[in-house]
């Protein structure tokens, strides 16, 4: 585990190279960039959800060939990557895996140097446990044999699928990915490893399972699925009940809960890029796509691309969006505030500029306003530009706003479930937009939003979301935290319950990468708890419990466990 996870914000520009070496450094995860399989979040093909098991050799060299001539390449989806049903149902008698010859007439290693060739990076799929998902070889047993030959092969990505496991333990998991990890990474040139375990546990009654595998996936691979698949073609095999709308929701809503994770050279993978199922109108594909950007999620589209239309292709390949995913500060998008129909969010981008990303769930058409202290501008100070440049990233179109005349951003006409994307920037050459991280506190397995009660006699309770000022807290440095509603006033412990009160007493903390928030004089955790009437209050720190893992903006440091060792239990389960 390393030390420290920091996610950094920055207010000077910093030329990439010179950024990613100096955020792995202080991450304390390589001593330079070479070491680093994948600083910035992958782009490209798989063929699960929208072909399934009808891959074969004609499927990749023709979607090769189409990424190429619809300019996808060059915009930076350069990954090609088969998914389960390559290979027969049994394996050689050798013990080695081979490839279906009816699919793959010239074989795999044909097929890699072929993709190769075309300038794309290939990919492969196997399954931790004995079967796959669809019922093929698994690697659990042959995990050295299977390694070695996807690199003969050519395959410079391997996606780890977690089905079939012998017990399906979390500790079991960890030791398995763990061995992928400790194979691929003595290899000459290690495979970029893309992790399922977090997705086998996501959905359970009690969440301490799925918050363990996410703590551990980012010391073994740079990317990770934390949740379900996305809507594949023929939906009906997984869910019948759930909309294309439905399921993009269902993965955006996961993703949020777990930005403590993301950093440079690892990624939260929200799964793929779908967008042209049969389900979505235009503006939920664009909103798909402006989302995973985002959070700087990996881009890896499911679709059919002979097909896609032109208007598909340029929204696709929006620079703009693009560069915002592939920023080298790769920060995941926090959210500002939620509610029924809004859900805001914000993060900084590595020359100093602020993203402001804003999702309309309703079902009709909507304007929205967004005061600039919700997105951490710290307003009528020294420190405050007179004026912010901001730029609609889908129209290109910039406009200049004069902060004296103006405290809030007006966005008219968002489409039913579009997606707003804007990047603000400081005019003032070579300045940032300097923030301190704001937005929502919520408890991520009740999505419970902290709100500052004040008409409850100063006492902080749990509520629905509803962007009201009292549930967005900025979190300064010196670790106290206040809501907008009164920042004078700062997030204090007395006696077990959480008080909005004088900030020089009680008033500062700690946030943990387990998702705890942890108050520095009494080393207690921020709980919820129905019993007290939801009223927010303060208990002896568990291990990753659902009353006490909780999500905070963008921009906070997040200390590892090893940090204060006296607060946690680190036995996990005797390992």
């Amino acid at each position: 585990m390393p030390r420290r996870l920091v996610m950094l914000m920055t207010d000077k520009m910093i030329p990439h190279r010179r950024l990613c070496v100096a955020l792995l450094a202080v991450l304390g995860l390589a001593s330079a960039a070479s070491e680093v399989i994948s600083p910035l979040p992958p782009m490209g093909f798989n063929n699960w959800a929208r072909y399934m098991d009808a891959l074969n050799e004609t499927l990749f060299v023709e979607t090769t060939d189409a990424m190429l001539a619809k300019g996808l390449l060059k915009a930076g989806y350069n990954r090609i990557n088969l998914d389960d049903c390559w290979s027969p149902r049994e394996r050689l008698a050798n013990g080695s895996m081979t490839w279906d010859t009816d699919k793959f007439p010239q074989g795999l290693p044909w097929l890699a140097s072929y993709i190769k060739a075309k300038g794309f990076i290939p990919g492969i799929y196997t399954d931790a446990g004995t079967l796959s998902c669809a019922g093929y070889p698994g690697a659990y047993g042959y995990e050295e044999i299977d390694a070695k030959d996807f690199a003969d092969w050519g395959f410079e990505f391997v996606k780890l699928d977690g089905c079939n496991m012998p017990t399906g333990t979390e500790d079991e998991y960890r030791k398995v990915y763990g061995k992928w990890h400790e194979i691929l990474s003595k290899m000459d040139n290690p495979m970029v490893f893309s992790e399922s375990a977090p997705a086998y546990f996501a959905e359970a009654a009690n969440l301490t399972n799925w918050y363990k595998v996410m703590s551990w996936v980012p010391e073994f691979g740079q990317l990770a699925r934390h949740s379900r698949d996305t809507l594949v073609w023929n939906s009906t095999l997984y869910w019948p009940d759930i909309t294309g709308w439905d399921s993009i929701l269902f993965n955006y809503g996961q993703e949020v809960r777990l930005g403590r994770f993301q950093r440079p050279g690892y990624f939260n993978d929200p799964d793929f890029l779908n967008v042209d199922h049969f389900d979505y109108t235009l503006d939920e594909r664009r909103s798909h796509f402006a989302l995973w950007a985002s959070f700087s999620a990996p881009l890896i589209l499911s679709t059919d691309v002979l097909s896609l239309t032109d208007e598909e292709v340029k929204y696709l390949t929006n620079a703009d969006i693009i560069a915002v995913d592939q920023d080298p500060l790769v920060q995941q998008a926090s959210l500002v505030s939620q509610s029924v129909d809004w859900d805001v969010l914000t993060k900084s981008l590595s020359n100093g500029d602020r993203l402001l990303t804003i999702l309309n769930k309703g079902s009709t058409a909507a304007d929205l306003t967004v005061p600039w202290t919700h997105i951490g501008l710290v307003t009528n100070t020294r420190h405050t530009p007179s004026k912010l440049s901001v730029k609609d990233l889908w129209t290109g179109r910039s406009e200049t706003i004069d902060l004296k005349r103006s405290k809030r951003f007006n966005v008219k006409n968002i489409p039913p479930h579009g997606t707003a994307i804007f990047r603000i920037s400081n005019p003032a050459l070579g300045s940032s937009v300097q923030t301190v991280p704001t937005g929502v506190i919520f408890n991520t397995y009740s999505l419970s939003c902290l709100t500052d009660s004040s008409s409850r006699g100063g006492l902080i309770t749990w509520t629905n979301c509803t962007a009201l000022d009292s549930q967005i807290w900025r979190v300064r440095e010196d670790g106290t935290l206040s809501s907008l509603a009164d920042e004078k006033r700062c997030l204090v412990e007395k006696d077990g319950r959480i008080q909005s009160g004088d900030c020089s007493k009680h008033s500062k903390w700690d946030y943990f990468l387990s998702g705890a928030l942890i108050n520095r004089d009494s080393k207690k955790c921020l709980t919820e708890t129905q019993d007290a009437g939801a009223f927010a209050i303060s208990d002896a720190c568990g291990y990753m419990t659902n009353e006490q893992v909780v999500a905070l903006p963008v921009g906070v440091t997040v200390k590892s466990l090893a940090d204060d060792d006296s607060v946690f239990d680190l036995r996990m389960n005797g390992a």
